[in-house]
Parts: C-alpha cells; sequence; structure tokens
C-alpha cells in the first residue's frame, strides 16, 4: 500500500498561540485513520490544512501525491469533506442537492450517478421530498452522497455521527466501511471512541498541538496499565497453585478466576501458558483483557471522552 496522506513537520500558529506543533502523519491508502484529541488539540485546523481550506506555518504535506502548497487544485480534485454540521440544501429535495452537485462538478451522466447515489443510501422514497424534512441520520447521508460526486479517493470526515442515535450511528458505520472497501481512504475525526475502536486501522491522539501517540487500537491499549489476562480454573486447589507461581495476581475464589498483568502480546501470553505448563497445571478458560480507548485518552491526555469533540 502507498501513502494517502503524509505530514511532517506540520506547524501552525494563530499570534502567540501553537496549534500545531510539529506534527507527523502517514495514512496508508485505502484505509481509516482516525484522529483524536480534546477541545483546542488542533483536530480541526488538521483536517482545515491537510484539505487546503488554510495554510500551514512549516512542514509538508502530500495528499494524494501532491504537494497542498504548490498543488493544491489537485489535492482539492482527489479529496471529499463532510464536515460536523450537514452541508445540505434545505430548500431542494435530497434529488435535487445531488443533482447541484453533479453540476457542479460537471460529472458526466449525471442522472444515473444521482440514481445509484439515492440507491446506495436507501434516499430513495425520500428522494423528492425538502431535506429539510429529513431526520439527523438522513441528512447525514446524504450530505456524505453528495461528498461521493466526483468520486473522491479521500475523504475527510469531521464527526460524522455527533448527534445520530445509535442505529443511525451504525448504519453510518456501514456506510464508513464500504467505502472502504472499495479502497476509498477515510480521514475521520471523532468524538465518539467507540467509534475509533470500531472503525479505525490506526488511531492517532493529538493534545496541545502535538500527538502523543499513534497506533492500532490495540497497540495503544497495550500501552496503558490494567491489561491482563484472565484464567479460570475448575478447582480450588487449581486455582491456589496457580496463584503461587505468577506473583502480584489478583484471584476470585468465587468464580475461579485468577488475573495475571500482561501486555497482552502473543509473546507474553505464550510465556504464561508455558508456566502453567511447566507445573501441570491447566486453566478451563483464559481471555486477554485490555483498557479501552477511554482509558488510553485519559492516561495520555488527562481528559476524560466528554471533551472530546471538535
Amino acid at each position: 500500500m502507498t501513502d494517502a496522506i503524509t505530514a511532517s513537520g506540520l506547524r501552525k500558529a494563530y499570534q502567540d498561540k501553537v496549534v500545531l506543533d510539529g506534527i507527523d502523519l502517514n495514512v496508508r491508502a485505502g484505509t481509516i485513520f482516525s484522529l483524536l484529541g480534546p477541545n483546542g488539540a488542533g483536530k480541526t485546523t488538521t483536517v482545515n490544512v491537510l484539505t487546503t481550506l488554510i495554510k500551514a506555518d512549516g512542514g509538508t504535506v502530500r495528499v494524494a501525491g501532491h504537494d497542498i502548497a504548490t498543488e493544491a487544485k489537485a489535492v482539492r480534485a482527489a479529496i471529499g469533506v463532510t464536515g460536523q454540521f450537514a452541508a445540505v440544501d434545505d430548500l431542494l429535495t435530497g434529488q435535487e442537492n445531488l443533482q447541484l452537485m453533479v453540476d457542479l462538478n460537471r460529472a458526466k451522466g449525471g442522472k444515473r450517478i444521482v440514481a445509484d447515489l439515492l440507491e446506495r443510501f436507501d434516499l430513495v422514497e425520500s428522494a423528492r421530498k425538502p431535506a429539510s424534512t429529513y431526520s439527523g441520520g438522513m441528512r447525514r447521508k446524504l450530505d456524505l452522497a453528495m461528498t461521493l460526486i466526483g468520486n473522491p479517493r479521500i475523504i475527510f470526515l469531521d464527526e460524522p455521527t455527533t448527534g445520530l442515535d445509535p442505529r443511525s450511528r451504525r448504519t453510518m458505520w456501514d456506510i464508513i466501511r464500504d467505502l472502504v472497501a472499495d479502497g476509498v481512504t477515510i480521514f475521520l475525526t471523532t468524538q465518539y471512541l467507540e467509534e475509533a475502536d470500531q472503525l479505525a486501522d490506526r488511531v492517532a491522539v493529538l493534545d496541545k498541538g502535538r500527538l502523543v501517540a499513534q497506533g492500532t487500537p490495540d497497540e495503544l491499549k497495550r500501552q496503558i496499565p490494567g491489561t491482563h489476562v484472565r484464567f479460570r480454573f475448575t478447582t480450588a486447589d487449581e486455582l491456589d497453585s496457580a496463584a503461587r507461581i505468577f506473583p502480584g495476581s489478583s484471584r476470585d475464589d468465587d468464580a475461579l478466576t485468577l488475573r495475571v498483568p500482561s501486555d497482552g502480546g502473543t509473546k507474553s501470553l505464550r510465556s504464561l501458558l508455558d508456566r502453567l505448563d511447566e507445573y501441570s497445571l491447566s486453566a478451563e478458560t483464559f481471555t486477554v483483557h485490555t483498557p479501552d480507548l477511554d482509558d488510553v485518552f485519559l492516561a495520555l491526555t488527562g481528559h476524560t471522552t466528554e471533551v472530546v469533540a471538535k
């Protein structure tokens, strides 16, 4: 795979306030990359720079192989942007909103494109109704459908499910996954850590203009204390024996389980199992438990998820 987005030493300041302090990013083509951060971390500024809406003060950025400073027009032709609030015209119907985007993009086969998008986003029945009558989920789907006109290979989604009910949110997740299956690259900012955990191939945590961590969701979770392997035994004698060979473990006598600290990786798990085998012990079941992204975010930034927004 090639990189759809690369940034090196990206900087942006407004007078004396440094918003982006030399960040580096690499987003692989055909993947979902999620940028997390508290209010004021610089997420929106990052998106605005990457989409050529504002100019960086320093660093280099290439999007779809084009330098954003010298090839801004080519960058804009390769990307689509869906903001936090649906940018639809309430006076127009869903079909008319799509047709407007077709006309603006001078896309060939406009009627076919509109019909295909209405079908793809399950908007056929409401196609001739004013967008003002649409639910929040329908508006978000229409907004994303409009973004797809022009066939962008990289799409920036700024909190695409904010304010949606759980069912509409999961529908949007399915649409995003389908886009990636078609080879589209997604750059996602979100206020829902569960969303990043469910969707993202890689996550970057931005705090006070600096990237404090990058990796897959599982890699980030393993960095936080609290990861452990939970063994369940069939007898109290087995539990007693296992507790003796794993100093620092904690036990639940009622459930016959033992919690053993671990980084959750394959190597450490194999070592624990070998240790049990060495003493002729066998657990009935074992599971690896890791902190979730809420724990990761709090540990890295000192903020709770309640402030993870735009």
